[in-house]
Protein backbone atom coordinates (compact mmCIF):
# COMPACT_ATOMS: atom_id res chain seq x y z
CA UNK A 1 0.00 0.00 0.00
CA UNK A 2 1.27 3.45 -0.83
CA UNK A 3 1.74 5.92 2.03
CA UNK A 4 -0.58 8.34 0.24
CA UNK A 5 -3.50 5.93 0.69
CA UNK A 6 -3.52 6.55 4.45
CA UNK A 7 -5.15 9.52 6.14
CA UNK A 8 -2.28 11.37 7.78
CA UNK A 9 -1.97 13.89 10.55
CA UNK A 10 0.57 15.08 13.11
CA UNK A 11 1.22 11.44 14.04
CA UNK A 12 4.21 9.26 13.12
CA UNK A 13 3.70 6.66 10.42
CA UNK A 14 5.81 3.64 9.50
CA UNK A 15 6.78 4.36 5.90
CA UNK A 16 6.00 1.93 3.09
CA UNK A 17 9.43 0.37 2.58
CA UNK A 18 10.02 -0.11 6.31
CA UNK A 19 6.46 -1.42 6.71
CA UNK A 20 7.01 -4.02 3.97
CA UNK A 21 10.16 -5.37 5.62
CA UNK A 22 8.48 -5.42 9.04
CA UNK A 23 5.44 -7.28 7.69
CA UNK A 24 7.65 -9.85 5.96
CA UNK A 25 9.58 -10.44 9.19
CA UNK A 26 6.36 -10.84 11.21
CA UNK A 27 5.56 -14.00 9.16
CA UNK A 28 1.79 -13.51 9.34
CA UNK A 29 0.57 -16.08 6.79
CA UNK A 30 -0.59 -18.52 9.51
CA UNK A 31 -1.07 -15.99 12.33
CA UNK A 32 -4.42 -15.43 14.02
CA UNK A 33 -3.61 -12.32 16.09
CA UNK A 34 -1.15 -9.46 15.58
CA UNK A 35 -0.66 -6.78 18.23
CA UNK A 36 0.64 -3.44 16.89
CA UNK A 37 2.07 -1.40 19.80
CA UNK A 38 2.39 2.35 19.29
CA UNK A 39 0.27 2.03 16.16
CA UNK A 40 0.42 5.71 15.12
CA UNK A 41 -1.73 6.09 12.00
CA UNK A 42 -2.36 2.35 11.96
CA UNK A 43 -0.41 1.73 8.75
CA UNK A 44 1.17 -1.56 9.90
CA UNK A 45 -2.04 -2.86 11.50
CA UNK A 46 -4.15 -1.91 8.49
CA UNK A 47 -1.81 -3.25 5.82
CA UNK A 48 -1.46 -6.51 7.76
CA UNK A 49 -5.25 -6.85 8.00
CA UNK A 50 -5.64 -6.09 4.28
CA UNK A 51 -2.97 -8.62 3.26
CA UNK A 52 -4.14 -11.44 5.56
CA UNK A 53 -7.96 -11.73 5.56
CA UNK A 54 -8.04 -14.24 8.45
CA UNK A 55 -5.81 -12.11 10.69
CA UNK A 56 -7.22 -10.15 13.61
CA UNK A 57 -5.25 -7.11 14.70
CA UNK A 58 -5.14 -5.14 17.95
CA UNK A 59 -3.76 -1.63 17.39
CA UNK A 60 -2.57 -0.28 20.76
CA UNK A 61 -2.15 3.50 20.95
CA UNK A 62 -2.21 6.12 23.71
CA UNK A 63 -2.36 9.34 21.66
CA UNK A 64 -5.97 10.55 21.13
CA UNK A 65 -5.09 12.10 17.74
CA UNK A 66 -3.54 8.82 16.60
CA UNK A 67 -6.54 6.82 17.84
CA UNK A 68 -8.82 9.00 15.73
CA UNK A 69 -6.57 8.50 12.68
CA UNK A 70 -6.49 4.73 13.13
CA UNK A 71 -10.29 4.64 13.27
CA UNK A 72 -10.54 6.88 10.18
CA UNK A 73 -8.08 4.68 8.28
CA UNK A 74 -9.95 1.52 9.30
CA UNK A 75 -13.16 3.07 7.97
CA UNK A 76 -11.38 4.14 4.78
CA UNK A 77 -10.28 0.53 4.12
CA UNK A 78 -13.56 -0.96 5.45
CA UNK A 79 -11.75 -3.03 8.09
CA UNK A 80 -13.63 -4.49 11.02
CA UNK A 81 -10.85 -6.92 12.11
CA UNK A 82 -8.70 -4.15 13.60
CA UNK A 83 -9.50 -3.61 17.26
CA UNK A 84 -8.36 -0.13 18.30
CA UNK A 85 -7.11 -0.36 21.89
CA UNK A 86 -6.82 2.99 23.68
CA UNK A 87 -4.10 2.75 26.28
CA UNK A 88 -0.42 2.64 27.05
CA UNK A 89 1.52 -0.60 26.79
CA UNK A 90 2.13 -2.68 28.73
CA UNK A 91 -1.55 -3.30 29.40
CA UNK A 92 -3.77 -6.36 29.91
CA UNK A 93 -4.76 -8.18 26.72
CA UNK A 94 -7.48 -10.86 26.54
CA UNK A 95 -5.40 -13.44 24.66
CA UNK A 96 -1.89 -14.30 23.54
CA UNK A 97 -0.65 -13.16 20.13
CA UNK A 98 1.14 -14.93 17.28
CA UNK A 99 3.06 -11.76 16.41
CA UNK A 100 3.78 -8.35 17.91
CA UNK A 101 5.06 -5.23 16.17
CA UNK A 102 6.46 -2.39 18.27
CA UNK A 103 6.41 0.83 16.28
CA UNK A 104 6.40 3.20 19.25
CA UNK A 105 7.20 2.77 22.91
CA UNK A 106 6.57 6.15 24.56
CA UNK A 107 9.72 5.73 26.64
CA UNK A 108 8.64 2.31 28.00
CA UNK A 109 10.65 0.12 25.64
CA UNK A 110 12.16 -2.22 28.26
CA UNK A 111 8.79 -2.73 29.96
CA UNK A 112 7.07 -3.36 26.63
CA UNK A 113 9.66 -5.92 25.52
CA UNK A 114 9.31 -7.73 28.86
CA UNK A 115 5.50 -7.66 28.45
CA UNK A 116 5.73 -9.15 24.94
CA UNK A 117 7.46 -12.18 26.48
CA UNK A 118 4.26 -13.10 28.28
CA UNK A 119 1.89 -11.91 25.53
CA UNK A 120 3.48 -13.90 22.68
CA UNK A 121 2.70 -17.55 22.11
CA UNK A 122 5.77 -19.83 22.12
CA UNK A 123 7.46 -19.45 18.73
CA UNK A 124 5.67 -16.14 18.13
CA UNK A 125 7.39 -13.33 16.23
CA UNK A 126 8.44 -9.96 17.64
CA UNK A 127 9.46 -7.13 15.31
CA UNK A 128 10.62 -3.77 16.63
CA UNK A 129 11.04 -0.65 14.51
CA UNK A 130 13.39 2.01 15.94
CA UNK A 131 15.14 5.18 14.81
CA UNK A 132 17.15 6.13 17.93
CA UNK A 133 20.50 4.42 18.62
CA UNK A 134 19.80 4.49 22.36
CA UNK A 135 16.55 2.59 21.84
CA UNK A 136 18.34 0.09 19.60
CA UNK A 137 20.92 -0.60 22.30
CA UNK A 138 18.22 -0.91 24.97
CA UNK A 139 16.15 -3.30 22.84
CA UNK A 140 19.12 -5.54 22.06
CA UNK A 141 20.08 -5.62 25.76
CA UNK A 142 16.52 -6.56 26.80
CA UNK A 143 16.22 -9.28 24.15
CA UNK A 144 19.60 -10.76 25.16
CA UNK A 145 18.39 -11.13 28.75
CA UNK A 146 16.34 -14.12 27.71
CA UNK A 147 13.15 -15.46 26.28
CA UNK A 148 13.92 -14.64 22.62
CA UNK A 149 15.93 -16.43 19.96
CA UNK A 150 17.15 -15.69 16.45
CA UNK A 151 17.60 -11.98 17.15
CA UNK A 152 18.36 -10.19 13.88
CA UNK A 153 18.74 -6.49 13.18
CA UNK A 154 19.00 -4.51 9.96
CA UNK A 155 19.25 -0.82 9.19
CA UNK A 156 17.30 0.59 6.27
CA UNK A 157 18.17 3.90 4.66
CA UNK A 158 15.59 4.83 2.05
CA UNK A 159 15.76 7.82 -0.27
CA UNK A 160 13.08 8.86 -2.75
CA UNK A 161 13.61 10.53 -6.11
CA UNK A 162 12.35 14.12 -5.73
CA UNK A 163 12.14 17.11 -8.07
CA UNK A 164 14.39 20.05 -7.19
CA UNK A 165 14.04 23.00 -9.54
CA UNK A 166 14.77 21.68 -13.03
CA UNK A 167 16.57 18.57 -11.70
CA UNK A 168 16.12 15.64 -9.39
CA UNK A 169 17.73 14.36 -6.20
CA UNK A 170 17.18 11.57 -3.73
CA UNK A 171 15.49 12.92 -0.58
CA UNK A 172 16.46 10.69 2.37
CA UNK A 173 14.09 9.39 5.03
CA UNK A 174 15.32 8.78 8.57
CA UNK A 175 17.34 5.58 8.85
CA UNK A 176 15.32 2.84 10.54
CA UNK A 177 16.46 -0.17 12.53
CA UNK A 178 14.32 -3.29 12.34
CA UNK A 179 14.86 -5.99 14.95
CA UNK A 180 13.17 -9.35 14.50
CA UNK A 181 13.20 -12.40 16.76
CA UNK A 182 11.09 -15.24 18.01
CA UNK A 183 9.81 -16.07 21.48
CA UNK A 184 11.63 -19.18 22.56
CA UNK A 185 9.54 -22.31 22.47
CA UNK A 186 9.92 -23.63 26.03
CA UNK A 187 8.95 -27.12 24.83
CA UNK A 188 11.99 -27.15 22.51
CA UNK A 189 14.35 -26.21 25.36
CA UNK A 190 13.14 -29.20 27.41
CA UNK A 191 14.31 -31.69 24.77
Amino acid sequence: MRDEEFIRGPVPMTKREVRLVALERLELSQARLLVDVGAGTGSVAIEAACRYPRLRVAAVERNPDALALIRQNCARFDLTRVDVVAGEAPLPMPEQADAIFIGGSGGNLAEIIHWTGSLLLPGGRLVINLILLENLNEALRCLAQGGFSGVDCIQLQIATLTVLGSGHYFKPNNPAFIISCRKENTDDRAL
